[in-house]
């Protein structure tokens, strides 16, 4: 059981409040439908980030391959959905797209060669950050636009098992752990941040 749900649950309205006065809407975007932008560049991000992570860890860590399969399997799905409310839309894709996709290859690369510790901790960190935003999100959104929070209140329960499954294969006390968690949660946040204006 994740030690973060209750705290995931609670949306402070300061937070939201900046969320939408930071986000640099354009002419006729609405908050759902940048939140919808960003949520799908970052999926596309977490497809990345397992397919790297899938090719190191047939080397480094074979007892997860099965497991990032079905983790890349739902971040294909959620990608596909969020493309799919763009297109219903009428909106392009976030200018971070790209930036998300190779950012995600490299960091899953990366942390696939540091084996399943790097792998395991890479999860939690990210899927941290992003159910809170999810949260956030869709607390802002359910009397804005209810099709955008529904679209994202669809994904939760998964982002949630990849981070509860995850967290529970962390090694203890590991030095390594800690700054792989604090350097792939900072990096998620900016891209998010980056998100949002772009």
């Amino acid at each position: 059981m994740s030690t973060f749900r209750p705290l995931l649950a609670r949306a402070s309205n300061a937070t939201l409040v900046a969320m939408a006065v930071a986000a640099r809407l354009r002419s006729g975007e609405t908050l759902g439908d940048r939140v919808i932008k960003v949520d799908h560049s970052g999926e596309h991000g977490a497809v990345c980030i397992y397919s790297a992570q899938i090719w190191v860890a047939r080397w480094r860590a074979p007892g997860l391959v099965a497991k990032l399969i079905h983790f890349r399997a739902h971040e294909l799905s959620h990608r596909t959905r969020f493309g799919a409310e763009l297109q219903r839309r009428g909106l392009r894709r976030c200018r971070s797209y790209h930036l998300c996709g190779a950012g995600g290859f490299v960091l899953g690369l990366v942390t696939g060669l540091f084996g399943g510790g790097a792998i395991a901790a890479t999860t939690v960190a990210i899927e941290r950050v992003v159910l809170r935003h999810l949260h956030e999100q869709i607390a802002a959104l359910e009397k804005l636009d209810t099709e955008a929070a529904e679209a994202l209140r669809e994904i939760i329960h998964e982002e949630q098992e990849h981070h509860d499954r995850s967290f529970a294969q962390l090694p203890s006390h590991s030095w390594a752990t800690k700054l792989v968690d604090g350097v792939v949660a900072a990096s998620t946040e900016v891209v998010i941040w980056l998100g949002m204006r772009l």
